[in-house]
């Protein structure tokens, strides 16, 4: 029996909607724990994505990350957590933290780890919105959607008044977005507007967002801003 057409044509429809970081081979890279991955551009060029990095155990400029973390008064949210190894160590030092992901292998990594990890946008509705003791935007996730002021704005509104963004930036002064494709040996997913940011590029679009300059710094090779909500 042959679906009728309007059903054929709504189920090409759903089969032609994929979704970045879920129909793609970062999932499967995730599950595997190696890349190659690459962020590829519309003009061929290509980013690394540190795949092995990011399923390793927290180490080198992440543990400075997380330290700023300990010591609040109220719970950490990982902002696209992925593999899950912040909130791991995080729970394992007795700050009571949560992950999200729209990346349903990246979650059940994180709960294998003994996190806690919901699958969703970011910019879904999310648990305690407003009282988070700090919120982190590490790996990159600072180009999530192609809208730093946006993203940060979102960020700004699910800490706790007095509360701390933690971000990771581009550590070369950049501020660029641009259409691209989460690329491995096995093929390639749909394109979606992705941001980079050095740091003075983040400040701009943080206060763009309301959001307060407390400290940068740098560390194996990587860079950070500390903001906070006033």
């Amino acid at each position: 029996m042959s679906l009728p057409a309007a059903l054929r044509a709504d189920t090409a429809d759903a089969a032609d909607a994929a979704v970045p970081w879920v129909d793609d081979p970062f999932g499967r890279a995730v599950r595997a724990g190696r890349g190659p991955l690459w962020l590829r551009r519309a003009d061929g060029s290509r980013l690394p994505l540190e795949v092995e990095r990011w399923c390793a155990p927290a180490a080198g400029a992440d543990l400075g990350l997380l330290a700023r973390c300990r010591g609040l008064s109220a719970p950490v949210l990982d902002l696209g957590c992925g593999p899950g190894r912040l909130v791991a160590e995080l729970l394992a030092t007795g700050v009571p933290a949560l992950g999200v992901d729209v990346c349903a292998a990246s979650v059940d990594r994180t709960t294998g780890l003994g996190g806690l990890a919901l699958h969703r946008s970011v910019f879904d509705r999310l648990p305690a919105e407003g009282r988070w003791g700090a919120v982190l935007l590490a790996d990159g996730n600072l180009g999530i959607g192609g809208d730093p002021a946006a993203l940060l704005a979102r960020s700004a509104g699910l800490l706790a008044p007095g509360g701390l963004l933690l971000v990771e930036t581009a550590p070369e002064e950049v501020d660029e977005v641009a259409n691209v494709r989460v690329e491995g040996l096995d093929g390639a997913g749909p394109p979606f507007p992705w941001a980079r940011c050095g740091p003075a590029a983040a400040l701009r679009h943080a206060r763009t967002a309301g959001l307060a300059h407390r400290e940068q710094w740098h560390s194996h090779g990587r860079s950070f801003l500390a903001l906070t909500r006033p």
